[in-house]
């Protein structure tokens, strides 16, 4: 039986950037279900940074995360993970007070925002319809390169000894005075610690180890790649609706993609997207900008995770102190990612947490503020 301080469920970027945060510290596995790493919500990420996505309690990972993401360490990375986007978080006349409520959540974050009229507007988002006439600009909003960071930190984690089980589908998993036994199929490993970053199937894995009974619901986000004319420009920014309806960018080669910002509770698996979630993402996108979709260039769906009040759940299990949860980072995992495995790391060693994130109360993130709800 193979035998590990660490095993880490979960390839994908919460699996990843923990596994190459602590593997300094002590002998880790990952066990990854499908036949690569990032399969289900890594590799099928929206692939933008902007500081206000996931609301004023996440956004102090997002900031944390810039300088790694754009300056890596030249060992992790020889070029910046990141691409200047800007953002523009749009609405009508009637969403005045959506607007306030935005700018009043961070005011005290110290993320850049400006107030934007029609013509502000105008000015970067070409053929724009009547009637969307203020916004908040985010100057700071970046292109993320998700599967370069993904691929980096995988990179650096087996640079490091980790070992990467693919195909391995977790069946079973049991505990003894010496720690940890987990089957799968005809392999067993044995650890003394597991982190669950098991995204999507983060419950099921709680579930099998007699953890707390945290709900992680999968939600469907649904894509849409466009073809249109005249062709998206490459300069534009990131479009956000104010009112969380859609939000889209250009693409390489003059298209767009799109999203309707969907979140439909699903069972953890392969998510595909349905046709009516696509056409609703068609139709909110041609009630913006007056242009002709000349084709469906590509669509996909993918899973985004959330625990009960939405923010993540990082720390030590209160019924099984050997289970550590690094799980429902939502659609922010990636943006988040440095800091988030930074915090993880500090946090699962038992270090410094304000090495981590300045001015953070990680404890927003403790499982056992679910073990107070359910009491």
């Amino acid at each position: 039986m193979n035998q590990y301080d660490v095993a880490i469920i979960g390839a994908g970027i919460a699996g990843a950037s923990i596994a190459s945060e602590i593997a300094d510290h002590c002998s880790v596995i990952i066990l990854e279900a499908e036949d690569q790493p990032g399969y289900h919500s890594t590799g099928r990420s929206a692939a933008f940074w902007t500081e206000s996505y996931g609301g004023p309690q996440v956004q102090p990972l997002t900031t944390a995360s810039y300088d790694f993401l754009h300056h890596p360490p030249a060992r992790f990375s020889e070029t910046s993970f990141l691409k200047k986007r800007r953002a523009v978080n749009i609405g009508r006349a009637g969403d005045q007070h959506l607007l306030e409520d935005f700018v009043s959540e961070f005011k005290d974050s110290g993320i850049s925002m400006v107030r934007w009229d029609r013509d502000d507007i105008t000015a970067v988002v070409p053929h724009l319809k009547q009637g969307w006439d203020r916004a908040v600009y985010e100057p700071d909003c970046c292109d993320i390169d998700v599967a370069g960071l993904h691929m980096a930190y995988i990179r650096d984690a087996k640079r490091k000894g980790v070992a990467l089980s693919c195909n391995t589908q977790v069946a079973e998993i049991a505990h003894d005075e010496s720690g940890w036994v987990i089957n799968s199929g005809d392999n067993a490993i044995r650890a003394k610690l597991i982190i669950n970053a098991a995204g999507a199937w983060a419950s099921e894995i709680a579930s099998l180890a007699g953890a707390l009974p945290i709900e992680i619901q999968p939600m469907r986000r649904t894509m849409v790649q466009l073809h249109t004319d005249p062709p998206s420009a490459p300069d534009m920014p990131l479009v956000v609706a104010l009112d969380g309806s859609f939000y889209f960018k250009p693409e390489a080669g003059g298209s767009f993609w799109l999203s309707p910002h969907d979140e439909t509770p699903v069972v953890a698996s392969d998510v595909a997207p349905e046709e009516w979630d696509v056409a609703v993402a068609i139709d909110r996108f041609q009630s913006i900008l007056d242009v002709e979709i000349k084709s469906v260039n590509r669509k996909w769906a993918g899973l985004r995770s959330f625990t009960p009040d939405r923010l993540p759940v990082y720390g030590y299990d209160p019924q099984q102190p050997d289970f550590f949860w690094f799980a429902g980072q939502g659609g922010f995992g990636i943006q988040t990612a440095p800091a988030a495995a930074k915090l993880g790391k500090s946090i699962f060693l038992g270090i410094e947490k304000e090495a981590a994130v300045k001015g953070l109360d990680s404890d927003l993130y403790d499982p056992s503020r679910f073990a107070v709800m359910m009491a």
